[in-house]
This record gives C-alpha cells, structure tokens and sequence, in this order.
C-alpha cells in the first residue's frame, strides 16, 4: 500500500487513545487492562482473556483474568503487544517531499527543528512505536539529547530516544556541498585516526547514547559510492566507542563497506543492500545485525516518480533484504523515518513481510529482536518494565498491517489523549 494511501487508511480508523499518567510512581496506583489476546514472551502465540496490571511504566502482573474480576479498562476481543521499536529514525527531519534534505540542513533553525520533533515524536508514539533509536540529527548538532531529555521530563510525548547527536562521515563525503568546507554539513565531518577518536568522545560527552558512522558514502557531490574510512580507522572508531561504553552503528550499502564496518566489530549495518553471501556469512558468525531501511528506499522512489537509475536502488534494497534473510542474519527493524512521514513505521514492517518474512518474523524484529540490539531487557515483550502496550483491534500475527489498526498505547498510566 502506498504510504499516503496508509496515511488515510489510518486517519479514518477508529480513534487512537494514547494513555499517560503525569504522577510521581509513589503516587500513583495500580491500572488494570484486561484483553481478550495478549502476545505470550514467545512473540509468536497468544495467551487467552489476560489482565495487565501496571504502575506507570512498570508491568508489575500478566495474569489470567478472573470471572467477574473488576479492570480499569477491558479492551475486549482486541489485540495487545508491546511497543514497538524503530532502530532508525531521524525526527530532526521531515519527508523529503516536503522540503528536501538540503534545504532542512541549510536553512532551517536548529530551534524550529527541535520544537517540530516534539509533534514528530508525538505522532511516532501514537503510531504504536515506545522506543526509537536517533541515528543522527543531520545538521541540529545534539538536539536529539535535548528531545530525549524533554521526553523524560514530560514536557514532550513520545518515544524513550537513544540518542546518537552528530553522526561521523568523511571529510569531502557529506553533504551539502561536500567539497565546500564553509558550508553546514549534515554530520561531524573528521579526517584521519586523531580526529576520528576526537569526534568519539566528543559525541559522547554530548550525552550519545550511540555513535553512528558513514562507512561508505558518495565521494564529493557526484562521485560514486564507495568506502570512506578505511578499516583500521573503522577499528579506532569502535574502539575509541568501546572506551566510551557505547555501540556503534554504521550507514553502509557497498560490499567492501559492509565489510569494512563488520571486521571492525560495529553493532549493527544500517542499509546494508550490497553485502555479498561472503560479507553475510561474516555478519552472521558475528552476531552483527541488518538494520535495512526498506521504507526510505521505497519513500525516494516514490518521490523520484517511479522513473530513472533511482528505481534500481529499490530493486537493490530488496534482494539484499532477501539475500540476508536467507543467510540467517538477524534482521532488526528500523525504518529510516523522516525520509518519508513520522507515524508511518510499520511501513517497515509491511515491506519485511512482503519481501519475505513472515509477520511473527517481522514484529520480533520490531520487538525481542530490536530490544536486544538496545541490550535492553526491560523492553520487547509484555511483562517488561518499560515496554509499553499497544492494543490493536486485528491480529498482527495473520496480517502485519494489523499493526496499523491501533486502538490505544499504553504508556505511563492512563490519562487519556484524544484522536489524531
């Protein structure tokens, strides 16, 4: 389904509740939901007519319900899963059809793109989505902290954010303008092993929660893909990361990129369509995840008009997403939004589905799986403490885009926020 057709389907759906609760966890009692599914730890079966009880985010019960037993709020015949987990977002941005990605970087304040995150945030948590990894603020330097910390706070809604602040590329590799160092650039722009190790720790004390890094990239304004850093800088980085307690995500598309980012031991690939079965292999043995990005790819399509060398790109998307799959390389689910509009996530999942998983595949990459590359075992599945609830009114397991026809998110409580 086309994203802005997926937009109206779930505009006109019955309204979406997002549930909150403002006081302080010594304050506040027990809220009892009661559910006629509730997706079992196992991700892939459903335990019958259940009662949640929470305080604010801790899942303190998961128990049958009782005949007669009084609940808060009784969802019926629905569906309830954990929140979902989108391992790339950038709510610094807004979809490329609406102002391109250059003129964002150039000429829109940092303040303006911070103050609109909070809504983009807003409209990813009521989309189903609790947890959202930042890789990168393209160009709004550590903003991405200052939303994760207003969203602690309460003075914003969304999603908990890992943060990521600048991202690193190569000097001359990064746009705008690549070759005019005068310009803003999208990323902290480095050159050589010092200043690689430099922009490490100086992301860190920015608060990252992640350091992300551009293993390959166009080389100047026109140039062709092909690696930036080498391999030994690659290890620095992840080491000079390691020092700092922090994983590392790397945006690669080309083989030798890939290649590069796995034998320096980075945590996850973003993009990834160019990885050969050898480069696979090497990603599998290492426990090193894909984290594809399909829905961006699928977005510049879209935008491009379906015409032109840009359609190949989607067709590269999908037969490394397939090749991957294939290998046994585990598969997390991030979606790359901000290319195309905040709220539409589970278009990530629609296209796992349709290029090849099955949908118990595909919401595990968006829950256990997705935690996990967090290392959060507090988040995934129903009964852990921060995960959240989505109730839907279809069962996601028989079609993943059951994951659209939300009823409520659950999170913090139960003060009520309307309809989109």
């Amino acid at each position: 389904m086309p994203l802005h057709d997926a937009g109206m389907v779930v505009r006109s759906a019955c309204a979406v509740a997002v549930l909150f609760a403002g006081a302080l966890l010594s304050a506040q009692r027990p809220s009892t939901w009661r559910c006629k599914n509730v997706l079992a730890k196992d991700g892939a079966s459903w335990m019958q007519d259940v009662v949640v009880t929470t305080i604010l985010d801790h899942v303190i019960s998961v128990k049958p319900a009782e005949p007669g037993e009084p609940v808060d709020t009784d969802f019926g015949d629905a569906y309830m899963i954990p929140g979902l987990i989108d391992l790339h977002t950038h709510l610094l941005l807004r979809p490329y059809d609406q102002v391109t990605w250059d003129e964002q970087v150039r000429t829109e304040s940092n303040e303006l793109r911070a103050i609109r995150a909070g809504t983009h945030a807003l409209q990813t948590l009521r989309a189903g989505f609790v947890a959202v990894r930042e890789l990168g603020t393209e160009g709004a330097g550590a903003a991405d902290v200052a939303l994760k910390e207003a969203l602690a706070e309460g003075l914003v809604r969304g999603p908990m954010v890992f943060a990521s602040t600048r991202a690193i590329a190569r000097r001359g590799c990064y746009g705008p303008d690549p070759e005019d160092p005068t310009t803003k650039k999208g990323a902290q722009m480095v050159e050589g092993v010092d200043e690689i190790r430099a922009a490490v720790r100086a992301q860190a004390a920015l608060g990252a929660d992640w350091i992300k890094v551009y293993a390959d990239y166009r080389h100047g304004s026109k140039g062709a893909v092909a690696p930036t850093f080498s391999r030994d800088e690659l290890v620095a980085l992840c080491d000079e990361a390691a020092k700092c307690k922090l994983p590392v995500a790397a945006h690669a598309t080309t083989d030798e990129g890939i290649r590069n980012a796995v034998e320096a031991s980075v945590r996850t690939i973003e993009h990834g369509a160019g990885a050969s079965e050898a480069t696979l292999s090497r990603m599998k043995a290492k426990g090193i995840v894909l984290v594809p990005c399909l829905a961006a790819n699928e977005a510049i399509v879209r935008y491009a008009g379906h015409r032109g060398p840009i359609v190949e790109r989607l067709n590269a998307a999908k037969a490394g997403f397939q090749r991957a799959l294939a290998a046994g390389v585990t598969i997390a689910c991030g979606s790359d939004a901000g290319v195309f509009a905040h709220g539409e996530n589970v278009r990530e999942l629609e296209l796992m589905v349709e290029y090849g998983m099955t949908p118990e595949q595909a919401l595990r990459a968006a829950t256990s799986t997705a935690a996990a590359v967090l290392g959060r075992t507090d988040l995934g599945h129903i009964g852990a403490r921060q995960s959240g609830l989505v109730v839907l009114t279809a069962d996601p397991l028989r079609d993943i885009t059951a994951l659209r026809s939300v009823r409520a998110v659950i999170r913090e409580g139960d003060e009520r926020w309307g309809p989109r």
